[in-house]
């Protein structure tokens, strides 16, 4: 395990009082262990976000450089309007 450093935080009563609960029900050993989990979490969710906002800039690089012509406001509203029937009648079967 890599050398570990102590910090001092500051925490609401009502989120210190979760953990110290976390703590005595069991959950966690201490609470230096919660916080580590709690860090983790936070990783692992930044990391996420990035490759969402990743996909998202690919799915606008391929829109921007797609050599297809632009639709007209008729056909998005024509297609629009097909979608929602669409859905208007699943949700009808559905019902």
């Amino acid at each position: 395990m890599a050398t570990a450093e102590k910090i001092s935080i500051t925490m609401t009563p009502d989120m210190l009082r979760a953990v110290r609960e976390s703590v005595e029900a069991g959950e966690y050993a201490s609470t230096s262990e919660v916080l580590r989990d709690a860090v983790r979490l936070w990783q692992r969710q930044r990391l996420e976000d990035a490759e969402r906002l990743d996909a998202i800039r690919a799915r606008i690089r391929r829109s921007l450089d797609d050599p297809r012509p632009s639709l007209s406001t008729e056909e998005v509203r024509q297609h629009m309007e097909t979608l929602f029937a669409k859905a208007q009648e699943d949700a009808a079967r559905r019902a």
